[in-house]
């Protein structure tokens, strides 16, 4: 058991959607399987952990950096293992003796103390009809992918006045988050899979968007596009995972959660659970320059029965491993070894 000290007064209704993930299920829902791996108190000195209870921006946006700082100074003086959340697409890196849990980053840049989360996705078999079986080797590759990609000038565009936005935010101080350098993700999407289509040695299924989820607004029309999106994700082998505004790929999760393979471009991307997670058996990992002869060559090498267990390996990491309960348990695993 790990003992977790936190402010529990930031644990409001109203930060709800900003808390530590690992205190949503000590504290709102109180998740039993968790609490078997974890426990909070209240006591500063009796704890393992000290956990910052909410988004790190927090504290930037209300002015209140000295109460941030104060919390892992005093966490570092007592020995304490001091844990922090960074939400978003860019996530804020501190100069401090910490361990920092975030969705994405450049892992050339980012230090050994810093864990990347799985973007939460609920379990795509609950949202369809279908009943997860692995789909057999044929020839060629079959890949899919539905979601915005865009080959426009207009939409190039408003991507770098995005862009140029937030940084004009972060001059100001009214947006907190690392720099990244302008990334088309649109557009290098539209690129990509365009150059797939054209491959006559490669079986393409794309649905192309100029919107994330369509502009979908309503409800009804948010369910009609999940259900797209996963009966693609479902009805092709390899499914095409590029990063977005930040550097992480939410479709590499909902990928795996599918049982299916992701074919992954590497733009200096940092996977959850490096330490235990032998990534190579579960992606086709690929560079921008050579990411269809790598995907090729992947299929072409596999062996039928391995291909289905690679799926079946898939679907079981997402179960033991990424789902936001089964990662904490993980990480428990990780600290509890360092503690000892």
């Amino acid at each position: 058991m790990l003992k977790i000290f936190t402010d529990t007064n930031y644990l409001t209704e109203k930060n709800r959607g900003i808390v530590f993930p690992l205190l949503f299920d000590l504290w709102y829902i109180k998740n039993k399987n968790i609490e078997d791996y974890y426990s909070l108190v209240d006591d500063f000195k009796l704890a393992d952990i000290a956990v910052v209870p909410v988004d790190i921006a927090y504290f930037f946006k209300k002015n209140k950096t000295q109460w941030l700082y104060n919390f892992i100074d005093e966490g570092n003086r007592l020995n304490k293992k001091v844990w922090v959340y960074s939400a978003g697409d860019f996530g804020i890196t501190l100069n401090k003796n910490i361990y920092t849990f975030r969705l994405g980053g450049f892992n050339s840049k980012l230090d050994k103390h810093t864990f990347i989360l799985p973007a939460y996705t609920v379990d795509p078999y609950k949202l369809i009809t279908n009943e997860f079986k692995t789909i057999p080797k044929d020839k060629l590759p079959q890949i899919g992918f539905v979601g915005n990609a865009d080959g426009t000038w207009a939409k190039l565009a408003k991507e770098f006045l995005i862009y140029l936005k937030l940084n004009f935010k972060r001059i100001f101080k009214n947006y907190f988050s690392d720099y990244q350098e302008f990334y088309p993700s649109s557009l290098k999407r539209y690129q990509f899979l365009k150059a797939l289509q054209k491959n006559n040695t490669v079986k393409t299924d794309f649905i192309f968007r100029k919107k994330y989820r369509a502009g979908a607004k309503t409800e009804q029309q948010r369910k009609l596009t999940s259900l797209e999106f996963f009966e693609n994700v479902y009805n092709n082998p390899y499914t095409f995972c590029l990063r977005g505004s930040g550097n992480f790929s939410v479709r590499l999760y909902e990928t795996l959660a599918m049982g299916r393979i992701p074919v992954v471009i590497d733009t200096d991307i940092r996977m959850p659970l490096g330490e235990v997670i032998d990534w190579e058996a579960h992606c086709v990992i690929v560079a921008e320059h050579d990411f269809m002869t790598k995907l090729i060559d992947f299929h072409k090498n596999i062996n039928e029965k391995d291909f289905e267990q690679m799926q079946l390996n898939n679907r079981n990491l997402w179960l033991n491993y990424l789902n936001l309960e089964a990662y904490f348990i993980r990480i428990y695993s990780i600290f509890k070894e360092k503690i000892i």
